[in-house]
């Protein structure tokens, strides 16, 4: 089966950036309407492609339309713009990435997913559980539903705890990379040296060869 969630070839990327209206010189904002996750991944493809100026709106459309901000549903004219990008490696993590990282104490997985996916008690692959060593954080305690999906005050707090700190190299994955898109935005608000593995789940987890544990310390 294929990794749903991999970063497209770049001439697909370039076709999408183009068909944006694309500038490099453009400031981008970043928002959803579910708390992070699609703009997170956003995010992290602006960090693939070098893109350095960006914003995240916290809360997003819901905390938006809850400050009675202006709306629309008029879809923005662009034009098409000439596109070359380069892809940065240094954000993406790659299965033999995260094989690489077992038992290498500099190196942290971060599983976004939900308990029940972590545990194997809930499977969208072959084969359930989690990658071996790998820390859950489950990317809806991010955010706060009180404050319209903002993302959470106690954040640096809430990672230590979970023993994600700036002091290794974060590699964060969920099913898709569609939820650790919110999990990589945190870790690079908050400095880590953290990394995504755009196959995530739906690569390790139908790949009969990866180690898998359902044990949940």
């Amino acid at each position: 089966k294929p990794a749903t969630g991999k970063l497209p070839p770049l001439e697909q990327l370039e076709a999408v950036f183009s068909r944006i209206g694309y500038s490099p010189g453009s400031h981008i904002v970043a928002y959803d309407d579910e708390g992070g996750g699609w703009a997170g991944r956003f995010i992290w493809t602006l960090d693939v492609v070098g893109h350095a100026s960006k914003s995240y709106l916290n809360g997003g459309l819901l905390a938006w339309a809850s400050a009675r901000l202006p709306l629309t549903n008029e879809i923005p004219k662009t034009e098409l713009s000439r596109v070359m990008l380069q892809i940065d490696n240094s954000v993406i993590a790659e299965k033999s990435d995260v094989i690489a990282s077992i038992n290498n104490e500099s190196v942290i997985i971060w599983d976004a997913r939900s308990p029940e996916e972590y545990s194997g008690n809930q499977i969208f692959a072959a084969r359930g559980g989690h990658v071996p060593e790998a820390i859950n954080l489950n990317w809806l305690e991010l955010m706060d539903p009180q404050r319209d999906l903002r993302l959470i005050s106690n954040l640096q707090e809430l990672l230590a705890d979970r023993g994600l700190t700036q002091k290794e190299t974060v590699i964060t994955h969920c099913q898709t990379h569609h939820r650790s898109g919110l999990s990589y935005l945190v870790g690079k608000l908050l400095g880590l040296n953290i990394k995504a593995y755009h196959g995530s789940w739906s690569e390790w987890g139908n790949d009969p060869d990866t180690p898998i544990e359902t044990t949940v310390n």
